[in-house]
């Protein structure tokens, strides 16, 4: 790379990590957090609750924001003040709670599947965390493999109790990076549970912050074609790695810092991509409309 170039990119990175700094600064707040589904982790104290509910609430986060908030107040209704001992006590009484239940197209008895599979995680490790870092190495470059591996055990859990049957509700739930999926809501649990600050839990405590992955959907990847991180249209695992790479260059120890604050743009703000007057006030408008 020539100076000039170096020097454009530098100046390039430089005046976007001011703009993503003053998007954090205006929207990491705990006042910010509803509509999103961390909202539901927060309703908790025990942490051992609030990483089931996190877990939960994640898996469920597709869909329309109405849709999700509604879908997510009827599960947690029945585990009452305690998500952690009612998947831990999973029996056939509290999977009839769940029969009616329907998000999308997340059935109760897929729920339930998947519910089955925690109950055993945390009645063998006590916690979602123990489990997920039996696949963790620090020497990995992100935390992709180890995702993959938290997958691939908790799929092969299923299979080797149901005759190697695996519903497609459930491989939707846990969908693997090595499948070429974005994983944007495994992606969001990990940044929920690992990051620290007034929006993320830091509960855990293994695994390092610079490991995690942009959780990708389809209204992230719009705000970061704008900012000239990546320029695919489908949202993927190739993708995502890109996009983080390009936070790094930011945020070398904390590459989804800014994923919360941009996310509110399009939850909060609207943003379709589209101009309208407000867009005049957005920190993101001179990259949205260059001259």
């Amino acid at each position: 790379m020539n100076l000039k170039k170096q020097y454009l990119v530098s100046k390039n990175s430089a005046k976007l990590k001011n703009v993503l700094e003053k998007l954090y600064d205006r929207y990491s707040h705990p006042a910010f957090i509803k509509p999103d589904p961390l909202q539901f982790v927060y309703c908790y104290s025990n942490p051992k609750d609030m990483e089931v509910a996190a877990f939960l609430a994640a898996v469920l986060a597709y869909g329309k924001v109405l849709q999700i908030q509604n879908s997510l107040t009827r599960l947690f209704a029945p585990m009452g003040d305690s998500p952690f001992e009612f998947v831990k006590n999973f029996d056939k009484h509290k999977k009839q709670k769940l029969h009616n239940f329907k998000h999308r197209f997340t059935t109760g008895d897929c729920l339930s599947d998947l519910i089955q599979l925690l109950c055993k995680v945390l009645n063998r490790y006590g916690s979602i965390q123990e489990f997920f870092i039996q696949g963790y190495d620090s020497d990995d470059e992100n935390i992709i493999p180890a995702l993959n591996r938290f997958c691939d055990s908790l799929l092969t859990m299923y299979t080797k109790n149901h005759n190697g049957r695996l519903p497609r509700g459930l491989k939707y739930l846990l969908p693997k990076p090595s499948a070429g999926s974005a994983s944007k809501r495994l992606n969001l649990f990990l940044r929920w549970m690992v990051r620290d600050d007034d929006i993320d839990t830091g509960l855990w405590k293994s695994i390092d912050k610079a490991k995690l992955i942009v959780p990708l959907d389809v209204h992230m990847a719009r705000l970061c074609r704008i900012l000239k991180l990546y320029d695919q249209k489908t949202p993927s695992v190739t993708a995502a790695l890109k996009i983080t790479k390009g936070f790094a260059q930011i945020q070398p120890a904390d590459p989804v810092k800014y994923d919360f604050a941009l996310s509110r743009i399009g939850i909060r703000d609207n943003c379709t991509g589209r101009y309208r007057c407000s867009c005049s006030i957005c920190e993101l408008y001179s990259f949205c409309f260059r001259s």
